[in-house]
């Protein structure tokens, strides 16, 4: 099983696998239509006072990734159905719309899923 992560304003590859937007709001700009998206987990994204409290500051990342997980912790339903798509395909992608790739929460959604599959 591998977990990726991609910018849902990145074009579509067929390596992919099964793609799942892993943001609370639909990206702009991106027709439902067109994102590819096989499935949409907005439950599964930061709750969204601690979205905005994070502001994407890189310099808040660490608190940041440290509370998302306390709130995954506490997100049993979305948690389970997310780990039950990576059970169930070989190839997952996590896509997101942040502009930052080393400050994001689909990174600490990936890094928090393997440890939950392993």
């Amino acid at each position: 099983m591998t977990v990726a992560l991609k910018r849902v304003y990145e074009g579509v590859e067929g390596r992919d696998g099964y793609r799942v937007l892993v943001d609370r709001l639909w990206p702009r700009g991106v027709a439902k239509s067109d994102g590819k998206v096989d499935l949409w987990l907005k439950d599964i994204a930061p709750s969204t006072p601690l979205r905005k409290w994070f502001g994407h500051d890189p310099s808040k990342f660490e608190e940041f990734a440290e509370r998302y997980r306390d709130e995954l912790d506490a997100n049993v339903e979305a948690v389970e159905a997310l780990t039950n798509m990576c059970r169930e395909h070989p190839k997952i992608t996590l896509l997101y719309g942040a502009k930052d790739q080393e400050h994001n929460h689909a990174i600490v959604l990936r890094d928090y899923l393997v440890r939950q599959i392993e």
